[in-house]
């Protein structure tokens, strides 16, 4: 009797896995499409008692989503498809693993609540940390945090060495191929975790995925404005803000060929193309409103000085949080050392308008303006003739210029 009970409920439980994929692809089929990369096997053992994933397979227990409406269950696998398209099986680095797992939910939850999803009894989720990457909401969670995942993430190795899920054995069964795959739901051992070749190159495959999926949405007009800054966070090239801006300050260098008349005493007839180096004009503001710190400014400024010497750029440094800092600007030749004045006060809210004003009553306009700031600030209405460059911390957006993001 108890077996024929089961039989019944896991053939309702792969109907409604099944009716909730296909309403993610009608509805949202950027999640929807990437939920289809996730081949689905049934697990009943304790180290799966609601859903997991490692990154190749959606694993659930059936009798966790028989208690899960329609939406919930939408809810349960977008959140699985999520943890792999945003890479969290290789990216947490020496954090523990507890407290990554808990920010990666919390990161996770956000951007599928903000999308209208419906979640489950237990699903984590605080406001402060929406629009946060799991990263930056790491810092945030206690060590031995009370707080409990809704999944488990078995990508990753396992803490507790006397629990079923440490045993990292290979799972039985199953086709990955096959993207309805309900089988082996009795086996008692989890995946292996990835090793670190594994987790690179199912980045690259999940990162592909994404921007197949995201290319799909967009044809649809099904793109909601939340899915598209996460799409546009995780296809961005994966370059370290300090060469990016090398790249940029480089590339307004100016090596122009001079075409003077050469002097009577050569005897030419012809002008000979030659190459000269102008020193070039750049601007560096600073926000110093408070949500910098010193150790970033450091960092910041060593590079700009390094970079500085090698195009010949000659740098003023203005700072400002509502208004000009008193003693600004700083002005640095090529050949001078770019570092802080001793005193810099600051600390209101930010205004970036004051800068540009200082710009514009200048005689002459700089080559570029680098804008270090987490970017909450009054933008002025209007782009300036000359490039700017914004190197922001956090995941504000510039309404134009140039934007680096600071890592």
């Amino acid at each position: 009797m108890n077996a024929e009970k089961n039989t019944i409920n896991n053939d309702e439980i792969e109907t409604k896995l099944s009716a909730a994929r296909t309403r993610l692809v009608l509805d949202n089929p950027f999640l929807g499409t990437l939920v289809l990369q996730l081949p689905l096997s049934a697990v009943e053992a304790d180290w799966c008692p609601t859903t997991a994933t490692d990154a190749k397979k959606f694993y659930y227990n059936p009798r966790y989503i028989e208690q899960l409406s329609l939406k919930q269950t939408q809810f349960i696998l977008s959140h699985e498809a999520l943890h792999c398209a945003l890479s969290h099986f290789a990216r947490r680095g020496h954090r523990e693993k507890p407290r990554w797992d808990i920010a990666c939910d919390f990161a996770v939850n956000g951007i599928l609540i903000s999308d209208g999803l419906v979640p489950p009894m237990g699903a984590l989720h605080n406001l402060v940390f929406d629009d946060l990457s799991a990263e930056e909401i790491y810092p945030s969670i206690e060590p031995n945090s009370e707080d409990k995942t809704i999944d488990n993430h078995v990508y990753d190795e396992q803490k507790d060495p006397s629990s079923a899920s440490s045993q990292n054995q290979p799972s039985e069964g199953g086709t990955e191929n096959n993207e309805h795959t309900f089988v082996n739901p009795n086996k008692k051992a989890p995946p292996p975790s990835l090793d670190p070749a594994e987790q690179e190159s199912l980045s690259v495959l999940w990162q592909r995925r994404t921007a197949t999926a995201a290319q799909q949405a967009k044809m649809a007009g099904k793109l909601s404005e939340a899915m598209s800054r996460i799409v546009d966070h995780l296809l961005q090239p994966n370059i370290p803000w300090q060469q990016l801006l090398a790249q940029y300050m480089t590339m307004f260098a100016r090596d122009d060929y001079s075409y003077t008349r050469p002097s009577n005493r050569r005897d030419e007839s012809i002008i000979f193309p030659s190459l000269r180096s102008s020193q070039i004009n750049i601007v560096v503001a600073l926000d110093t409103s408070g949500s910098i710190s010193n150790k970033e400014i450091q960092t910041f400024t060593s590079e700009v000085d390094a970079i500085k010497g090698q195009i010949r750029a000659r740098l003023t440094l203005l700072a400002c949080d509502a208004e000009l800092t008193k003693g600004c600007p700083w002005y640095y030749e090529p050949w001078d050392f770019f570092e802080m004045p001793l005193k810099i006060s600051g600390g209101r809210s930010t205004r970036f308008e004051p800068v540009f004003d200082w710009i514009k009553q200048q005689d002459i306009q700089p080559d570029l303006l680098i804008y270090f700031t987490d970017g909450h600030g009054s933008f002025p209405s209007d782009q300036p003739a000359h490039p700017v460059i914004w190197l922001i911390k956090g995941k504000a957006k510039a309404p134009w210029g140039q934007r680096i993001q600071l890592n």
